[in-house]
């Protein structure tokens, strides 16, 4: 598996050129195509609305600063694009809210990238659970960029979650390409002394086998849980992956979506809340 188109999202927060910039590298690596979208954040439903009153000025202004704003940021993108020399690229302006018109952008990517929710760039427009809402709707990886800023380029010292679940594996395989040219992979294995048969007689050695087979060297790490240990895989995870100098976390995304309320598994939010490196997740 290669990736031949990634969607990276395009805005103003302070981490977006740093997100393009990862993007654009690993698009060029990839020898993909890569497309910058930018939304309004007005949903597409509104403009149904808008038919009864066309041109109202109380609205109009708005919209236009709102258009206005989005194109500014996609300018950013083109001079990124073409200084780093992306030779396949793309421009796109959506006319939607964030959360469903990435999700319909990536559902035809191999790879989204988006940026950790900002408390401090809280935004009308912007959607808290932007990140889960794209990875549990579209059915494409994600690569999540905290809004602190990470090394680049990422990927050279990864940590891979593992539990032997459909969505961890879902992100294996979307990590892949970016696996390949990982320095070092570190498989992480929380296991419970509750249920110690859950991953077979040698734990972690199926997945350190199919990742060879990729030509994928990883290292196995486990880990007992204690019975009586509260459950916090995140915080967990997090701190092996400072311990590891890690600059890449890849962990499946659990959870489900029911309207436009995420309910999470504890690992995936602590992650998104805290995290410090890029995380790819995918559901």
């Amino acid at each position: 598996m290669s990736y031949k188109t990634i969607v990276v999202h395009i805005d103003k927060s302070r981490q977006a050129t740093q997100r393009v910039e990862t993007a654009a590298m690993i698009a060029l690596h990839e020898n993909a195509h890569l497309m910058g979208t930018a939304t309004t954040g007005v949903s597409k439903y509104f403009y149904q609305t808008m038919a009864l009153a066309p041109g109202d000025p109380a609205i109009a202004p708005h919209l236009d600063m709102l258009q206005q704003r989005a194109k500014e940021s996609l300018v950013n993108f083109k001079d990124i694009v073409q200084r780093i020399g992306v030779p396949s690229w793309e421009a796109r302006l959506v006319d939607d809210e964030p959360a469903s018109g990435l999700s319909l952008q990536a559902r035809y990517a191999d790879l989204t990238v988006l940026g950790q929710y900002d408390p401090e760039e809280a935004s009308a427009v912007m959607d808290s659970d932007l990140p889960e809402f794209v990875a549990m709707n579209s059915g494409c990886p994600v690569l999540v960029y905290p809004y602190v800023g990470a090394s680049t380029p990422v990927g050279e010292r990864v940590l891979l979650a593992w539990n032997a679940s459909a969505q961890a594996m879902r992100a294996v395989r979307g990590a892949l390409p970016l696996l390949r040219q990982a320095k070092s992979v570190e498989v992480a294995l929380f296991m419970s002394n509750a249920n110690p048969d859950a991953y077979g007689d040698t734990p972690g050695d199926d997945i350190a086998l199919y990742l060879a087979r990729h030509g994928i060297k990883a290292n196995v790490q486990r880990q007992i849980i204690p019975r009586e240990k509260p459950d916090d895989i995140g915080g967990d995870l997090l701190s092996l992956a400072a311990d590891l100098n890690s600059d890449l976390l890849v962990m499946g995304c659990y959870g489900h979506s029911r309207f436009r309320e995420i309910l999470l598994g504890g690992a995936t939010r602590t992650v998104l809340s805290s995290m410090t490196i890029p995380a790819l997740m995918a559901h």
